[in-house]
C-alpha cells in the first residue's frame, strides 16, 4: 500500500480537498486503484449535527455516514464509493480509546495521547486503506490521506504526531507528503515568507514535505519557485505551482503538467507495482475522457441559468454537491452554467416591507432563470419563499427540480393551490397543525429525542411504479425498474394525501419497496417538474452526472429530447 498525505499551512480552506482528489485521479490514470481518507480534527463524532452555514454541507455516504464535504470530492473525482470509516474525527478516535479503556483493554496502564491515541489513528488508517472502494472487491493500491485544518493547530497535534510515526511504520518508499501552502501577491510581488514559515513549523514536528503545492492567484515566476526550493530544502521540481484556473476540473491536468505524477511515481516506486494491462488501459481512457470533457467545457458558449432558491445561500459550500451536480450536467449538455443564488426569505412578502430592493432582485432572478432548483434544508425559515418560487415554476412551465425539502415544498404548494387546501403545511413547520392539513408528516420510525445519526440515512431503493413507463425521469434513469439513491430526511409526504395529489396530476412515479413512501413525483403536462425525496446530488460524478440534475439542466437548455435520445442506461463506473 502506498500512502500520499496532503496537509495544509498558512490558512485553512486553501484547496487541500481538490488537490487531494486531483492527485488521486492522476494516480488512477496510472492504472492504480485509489482510496481516500479525510482526517477532521474537530471533536464532533461526525458532521451530522453541524450547521451548514458554519461547516458547509453534510455529505452522506451509502452506509448512511454523515461526513465532511471533501469526501464528496473524492467520490466525484475518483468514481469510488466510501464509507463512514473513511472520515476520521477526533471525536471518533477519543471515543474508541475511552471505550477500550472502560473495557480494561489497556490492562491498567495510564492511557495517554502517545502512544494510545496515536496508535489508534495509525491502526485506523491501515485498516480503512485496505477496504475495496469499487465493484472489483480488490484492495486499493494507493490511499490519499487529507489532514484537515492547518498544521500547528492545537487540535491537529495528535494527528500530526501519528503521521510522523506512520511514515516509519510503513516505510519511506511507501509514504509521501504534499504540503499545500499560500503564496500571496502583495503590490504585485509573490511573497514566499508564509510558505517558508509553514514548512519550518512542519519540519519541526517531524514531517518533511516531498512536494510543496503553492496556491497562488497567478502563475509562479521562476524566481519564486527557486526561492521556495532553496529556503524549504526541496528541489525546484518538488515545488508545484497551483495557480487559479477557470474550473477545479482543470486541476488534475495542471498537476500533470507540473509533473506531479512523474515525481510521485519515482518517489513511491510505482513502476515496481504489478499493474495489469487492463488497468493501464482504463487509466489512459480516464485521462482521455477527462481531458475531452474539460476542454469541451472551455469551448461552451451557450449559457443555461439555474436559480437555486435556498436558505443557506450565504455560504455556497452549504450546497456544494448540488453545485457540482449542476456543473457535471452542464458539461454533459455542452452549456456554460450560470447559477443565480436566491435567498428564499427574500421572496416573501415580509421582505418587500423590510427591504424592497432585495425582494424585487430575488423575484427578477426567479422569473428570468431558465430553470429553478429548490434544494434540501431544515426548519421553517424561508419555506414560504420556496413555495412561492415553486408556484411560479409550476404555473409558468419553467423546468423545476425539488430535492428532499424541495419535494415536500412542491407537494405543499400543490396541495394549497391545486387541491384547495389553503392551510396545507408540514408537521416540521407546524407541530400543532390539523391532521387534514399535513401534506408532510414526521416519519414514524425516527427518534424525536436524539439528533445525531437518527434520520433516514444512506442508500435506499426506489421502485418505479406500474404505469410510469412514459415518465421522463424514468427515461433519464435508462428505463430502470429500481434505482439506489442516498437519503437524509426526517419527514415524508403524507401517504393519506397521495391519492388526492395523483388524481390532480402530481404522479408519484417512484416509491420505496413497500409502496407507501413517496420517493419521486413528476407533474403531468409540464416540460420538467420533478421532485425527489432522496439527494441525487450525492451520486453525481464528473463523468456520469446525476440523472434528475441532467434532466433539469437539459430541459432548461431546451435539449431534453436530445438527451433522452442518448443511451442513458446506468453503467457501473470502474475506471
Amino acid at each position: 500500500m502506498k500512502y500520499v498525505c496532503v496537509s495544509g499551512g498558512v490558512i485553512s480552506g486553501i484547496g487541500k480537498g481538490v488537490l487531494a482528489s486531483s492527485t488521486g485521479m492522476l494516480m488512477k490514470t496510472y492504472g492504480l486503484r485509489v482510496t481516500s481518507i479525510k482526517i477532521d480534527p474537530y471533536l464532533n463524532i461526525d458532521a451530522g449535527t453541524m450547521s451548514p452555514l458554519e461547516h458547509g454541507e453534510c455529505y452522506v455516504l451509502d452506509d448512511g455516514g454523515e461526513v465532511d464535504l471533501d469526501l464528496g470530492n473524492y467520490e466525484r473525482y475518483l468514481g469510488i464509493s466510501l464509507n463512514r470509516q473513511n472520515n476520521i474525527t477526533t471525536g471518533k478516535i477519543y471515543s474508541t480509546v475511552i471505550k477500550r479503556e472502560r473495557k480494561g483493554d489497556y490492562l491498567g496502564k495510564t492511557v495517554q495521547v502517545v502512544p494510545h491515541i496515536t496508535d489508534t489513528i495509525q491502526n485506523w488508517i491501515e485498516k480503512v486503506a485496505k477496504i475495496p472502494v469499487d465493484n472489483s472487491g480488490i484492495e486499493p493500491d494507493v490511499c490519499i490521506i487529507e489532514l484537515g485544518g492547518t498544521v500547528g493547530d492545537i487540535e491537529s497535534a495528535p494527528f500530526v504526531e501519528a503521521l510522523r510515526q506512520f511514515q516509519f511504520r510503513v516505510g519511506r518508499e511507501n509514504f509521501a507528503l504534499i504540503h499545500v501552502s499560500l503564496v500571496p501577491v502583495v503590490s504585485g510581488e509573490q511573497k514566499t515568507k508564509p510558505t517558508q514559515a509553514a514548512i519550518k513549523e512542519l519540519r519541526s514536528l517531524g514531517l518533511y514535505p516531498d512536494m510543496i503545492a503553492c496556491r497562488c492567484k497567478q502563475k509562479l515566476v521562476k524566481k519564486t519557485i527557486d526561492k521556495i526550493a532553496m529556503f524549504c530544502h526541496v528541489g525546484p521540481e518538488q515545488v508545484l505551482a497551483v495557480h487559479n484556473v477557470s474550473s477545479t476540473y482543470h486541476v488534475p491536468l495542471l498537476l500533470k503538467q507540473e509533473k506531479e505524477l512523474d515525481f510521485l511515481a519515482e518517489r513511491l516506486h510505482l513502476s515496481e507495482l504489478n499493474i495489469s494491462d487492463e488497468m493501464k488501459s482504463k487509466g489512459e481512457k480516464l485521462l482521455e475522457d477527462w481531458t475531452r470533457l474539460t476542454t469541451q467545457e472551455d469551448r461552451s458558449f451557450k449559457k443555461v441559468t439555474i436559480a437555486i432558491v435556498g436558505k443557506y445561500t450565504n455560504l455556497h459550500d452549504s450546497y456544494l454537491s448540488v453545485i457540482k451536480s449542476l456543473e457535471h450536467s452542464a458539461m454533459r449538455c455542452s452549456r456554460k452554467l450560470e447559477i443565480v443564488w436566491v435567498e428564499s426569505t427574500d421572496l416573501e412578502p415580509e421582505c418587500e416591507i423590510k427591504n424592497k430592493a432585495n425582494f424585487h432582485k430575488a423575484w427578477q432572478a426567479v422569473c428570468t432563470a431558465d430553470g429553478i432548483l429548490v434544494p434540501g434544508g431544515f426548519g421553517h425559515r424561508g419555506t414560504e419563499g420556496m413555495i412561492a418560487a415553486t408556484k411560479w415554476a409550476r404555473e409558468n412551465k419553467v423546468p423545476f427540480l425539488g430535492v428532499c425539502l424541495g419535494l415536500q415544498i412542491a407537494v405543499i404548494e400543490f396541495a394549497r393551490n391545486v387541491l384547495g387546501k389553503a392551510s396545507a403545511t408540514s408537521q416540521e413547520f407546524d407541530e400543532n397543525s390539523a391532521e387534514a392539513d399535513r401534506a408532510v408528516v414526521y416519519m414514524p420510525e425516527i427518534s424525536k429525542e436524539t439528533m445525531g445519526g437518527t434520520m433516514r440515512l444512506g442508500s435506499r431503493k426506489t421502485v418505479f411504479q406500474p404505469g410510469s413507463e412514459d415518465s421522463v425521469i424514468r427515461k433519464l434513469y435508462g428505463d430502470a425498474e429500481v434505482i439506489d439513491e442516498r437519503h437524509r430526511h426526517r419527514y415524508e409526504v403524507n401517504p393519506a394525501m397521495s391519492e388526492e395529489l395523483e388524481e390532480k396530476g402530481l404522479k408519484f412515479v417512484g416509491r420505496d419497496e413497500t409502496g407507501e413512501r413517496m420517493e419521486i413525483f413528476e407533474l403531468q403536462d409540464h416540460p420538467f417538474f420533478v421532485g425527489t425525496q432522496f439527494h441525487p446530488e450525492y451520486l453525481s460524478k464528473v463523468l456520469d452526472p446525476s440523472r434528475p440534475f441532467l434532466g433539469l439542466v437539459s430541459a432548461a437548455a431546451g435539449i431534453l429530447d436530445d438527451v433522452l435520445s442518448q443511451d442513458l442506461s446506468r453503467k457501473e463506473i470502474d475506471f
